[in-house]
């Protein structure tokens, strides 16, 4: 169906467009920092969970209706950035200066997986990503339109999840460091909520086209 100059060529543009920093790099890098390793991979696997959803409604045709609804895009984005706002608030709350990594990664490690997943999901972008992406690489005449999209983002979900946990690993050094410096610790809260702010502001601002 695919072979492997095209297979090799999609990933090396899958690949291309993960290096650029956006909201799923942020994130992982965000909780990863907050939480460690493990709270950063599974911030990473929700995306690529959120990833596969949208892979999903774009085989459906689910994802087209964002691209045709001016409503329906924003009533997802403005839930989407109300979301992110909340998390920021949320983290903004939070009192640094003595934290507990191991407790924070156990605690946090479910609920890191969920709020990417309800964040990947709330970015219409992303399902409009999908929805025009996917189907440049999809050659009808050789079979199965639908299967192809299932194959290729079945490839974008691996690699997104590879990537994300090699960032977890890679920024999660920085959490054991924040925990035993007090003064970096108590504007952890505030540093991280600022991101997911900023994030929120980001996606309330995005236009469809």
């Amino acid at each position: 169906m695919f072979s492997l100059v095209e297979i090799g060529t999609y990933m090396a543009v899958v690949l291309a467009l993960f290096l650029v920093p956006g909201p799923a790099v942020l994130l992982t890098l965000a909780r990863s920092i907050k939480g460690g390793a493990r709270s950063g991979i599974a911030t990473g696997l929700g995306i690529a969970a959120g990833d596969a959803l949208h892979t999903l409604m774009a085989v459906l045709g689910l994802s087209a209706i964002l691209m045709t609804s001016a409503l329906a895009f924003d009533i997802v984005k403005y839930c989407g950035a109300a979301y992110l706002i909340y998390l920021g608030y949320c983290a903004w709350r939070e009192r640094g200066g003595n934290l507990d990594m191991p407790r924070v990664a156990r605690v946090s490690g479910a609920t890191a997986f969920r709020q990417a997943i309800l964040t990947e999901m709330l970015n219409p972008k992303t399902a409009l990503f999908f929805l025009s992406f996917l189907p440049q690489f999809v050659h009808p005449e050789r079979g199965s339109a639908a299967l192809q999209l299932v194959m290729l983002g079945a490839i974008f979900v691996a690699m997104s999840a590879a990537f994300t946990s090699v960032l977890a690993l890679m920024a999660a050094p920085a959490a054991g460091w924040i925990s035993r410096n007090r003064a970096i610790g108590r504007w952890q809260g505030k540093v991280i909520g600022s991101i997911y702010v900023g994030l929120g502001i980001q996606l309330a601002l995005q236009q469809r086209n």
